[in-house]
């Protein structure tokens, strides 16, 4: 009989590789979330009745309880990279992750991972990687033998980082960054999703593992590349931090007024605070190499995906060849 998984928040944009990365091996998946009915776009990732989406709240301990009752292994990718007035980092970064792991030891599943980030500490002047921090030594506390997996920034099509400053660079002449030295080491979602299966299915596994990519950049060299992808060129601006420090602030302070109505999705203080830290794996850590993972570089896949913000689209190559062959016809 085919092991059962359950993911929490399988329908976003990390759980859904994981999702599909299980089917493939032969798992049945649960995909644990709010909205069951929005989640229906994952039953093809297997065959018929091989995943199905089920109603989970992680804040009521029944919920969690009835998710993870019958089941193998459990994955945790909920995280959010925004405050709002109903979720907070507390919420669902520690008290939730901390519900999940002790009644998954509970009911009986042997197997655990949780998807954190690079740079989770509970001693961070950052409140979303505090929480982390914090979320972590629950799940440890409550599930022992489970697997930490820390990701850098992860990019692939469905992606909030390169498709959301492609977006802006379609309209604005100029791209902002804050601490635009701070490095990064971006990681394929299909390679985290890869990580988190061989975690629950592999024996030999250590409790914690930072996934970075093949490449590290900074901030601004990231642009760059972007920048280059899209065909577009733009003022690539580091904020001063006091400039920066003051705009989201008055964004913080803006979706504070309003209630939530006006969401603060350009920057927040609590980024600044984690945008002033390198994301890379630190030297002394498990990587993706420990898990037999060869980790895909960005040039393989930006292109398959950011083309869409390119000038004229999946047509640039045509306008190119174009433009070399008029240019060779230009008589001197």
């Amino acid at each position: 009989m085919a092991e059962i998984a359950t993911v929490f928040g399988g329908s976003g944009f990390v759980g859904r590789y994981i999702v599909q990365a299980l089917a493939k091996k032969g798992w049945r998946v649960r995909v644990a979330v709010r909205h069951p009915n929005e989640a229906l776009f994952v039953r093809p990732y297997g065959d018929p009745g091989q995943v199905e989406p089920m109603l989970a709240n992680i804040r009521n301990e029944q919920s969690v309880i009835n998710s993870v009752s019958g089941v193998d292994a459990v994955i945790n990718c909920v995280g959010i990279l925004l405050e709002t007035n109903k979720q907070k980092f507390n919420a669902i970064h520690h008290e939730a992750s901390e519900r999940i792991a002790r009644f998954a030891k509970q009911t009986g599943v042997s197997r655990l991972v949780q998807i954190s980030s690079i740079g989770a500490d509970i001693e961070s002047d950052s409140k979303y990687a505090r929480t982390k921090g914090f979320g972590e030594q629950a799940v440890i506390r409550e599930f022992p033998n489970a697997v930490i997996l820390r990701p850098s920034i992860v990019f692939g099509p469905e992606d909030q980082f390169f498709n959301r400053f492609s977006a802006m660079a379609r309209y604005s002449a100029i791209i902002p960054t804050v601490s635009g030295k701070s490095r990064f080491q971006p990681v394929y979602v299909g390679d985290v999703a890869q990580a988190a299966t061989k975690a629950i299915t592999s024996k030999e596994t250590s409790r914690i593992y930072e996934l970075g990519g093949p490449e590290i950049f900074t901030l601004q060299e990231l642009m760059q590349k972007m920048l280059k992808v899209i065909r577009r060129r733009r003022l690539v601006l580091d904020l001063p931090l006091p400039l920066a420090h003051l705009n989201a602030t008055a964004f913080d302070l803006l979706q504070i007024i309003s209630g939530g109505l006006i969401k603060n999705s350009l920057i927040t203080r609590d980024q600044i605070i984690q945008l002033r830290r390198d994301n890379i794996v630190s030297p002394e850590a498990k990587t993706l190499t420990d898990l037999e993972i060869n980790p895909v570089a960005m040039d393989s896949i930006l292109e398959t995906y950011l083309y869409r913000f390119r000038p004229v689209g999946q047509y640039t190559a045509i306008h190119e060849s174009a433009d070399v062959i008029r240019e060779k016809n230009i008589p001197n």
